[in-house]
């Protein structure tokens, strides 16, 4: 059964301006593992779905033959733009969605999701993906964790905070309660999970932290001046504590990818 799932396509329009600089790019050994065991190499094409800021589409460019990245915002496309031609990377950019899915995007070796499957039907589009994946292809969806170790004492205050503006986040209901994405992908044509994590010391500098809270359209709804002042103050103040003579912050980000592939195709590895 698919999901019924609302969608907020104004919702990055100003907070897309924060991601480059506020959202984590992900260990660059994290996507070097996940080509290892999916087999991505020159020969192979990649999809990047909800590319965002590109930081994915980037880091995948060093390892296929080529890089499609799609994503419904034409601000957050032209940030992706932006940060792939500083990383000197060949990416095709499409503007669409995960409902827009078809055989005009071409085929794939590996279908790539960071921080984006909950705003998608997501049994759909795994449907979708299973007509666009090559043999032996899979679904990679990626996050970061911030493990509980002394670097990261600032997370907790900052997560508060996060929590604390983003109470009347008419989205919040639909991230908060839909099932988990094992579930979902455990029903799909994509059954084989595995996980890959890389956990990557980082010194990172306080306007930073300001900038990652400020890309949660959720804290400020994407309105500017709603309480975009306020919020940087606070994270500001929260994040100063933790900070050294320098100015940054010592932090331990944990990239997680988890790899969908289907069931025959991985046992025959």
């Amino acid at each position: 059964m698919s999901e019924r799932k609302l969608f907020y396509p104004e919702r990055f329009k100003t907070a897309s301006r924060y991601y480059t600089t506020g959202r984590p790019a992900y260990p660059k050994l994290l996507s070097r593992r996940v080509a290892e065991l999916v087999g991505v190499n020159r020969d192979a094409s990649v999809l990047d779905l909800g590319t965002g800021p590109g930081f994915l589409a980037i880091d995948f460019a060093s390892h296929a033959g080529s890089v499609t990245a799609v994503d419904p915002s034409p601000e957050m496309l032209a940030a992706a733009r932006e940060n792939a031609a500083r990383a000197d990377a060949s990416i095709r950019f499409v503007q669409g969605s995960s409902y827009e899915l078809g055989p005009h995007l071409g085929r794939f070796k590996l279908a790539t999701i960071g921080r984006a499957f909950h705003w998608m039907d997501r049994v759909e589009t795994l449907r979708s993906l299973d007509a666009l994946l090559e043999r032996g292809g899979a679904v990679a969806l990626f996050g970061e964790t911030y493990p509980e170790v002394p670097a990261n004492a600032w997370h907790k205050e900052f997560q508060a905070l996060i929590d604390k503006y983003s109470t009347e986040d008419p989205a919040r209901p639909q991230i908060r309660e839909s099932a988990k994405n094992e579930a979902v992908l455990l029903d799909s044509a994509f059954s084989h999970l595995e996980r890959i994590s890389v956990l990557e010391p980082r010194e990172t500098p306080v306007e930073r932290f300001v900038d990652r809270a400020l890309s949660f359209a959720a804290t400020w709804h994407g309105r500017p001046g709603s309480r975009e002042e306020d919020l940087a103050v606070e994270v500001r103040k929260a994040i100063a504590k933790h900070a050294g003579a320098d100015g940054t912050v010592r932090e331990v980000l944990e990239g997680h990818a988890l790899v969908a592939r289907r069931p025959r195709e991985a046992l025959a590895d």
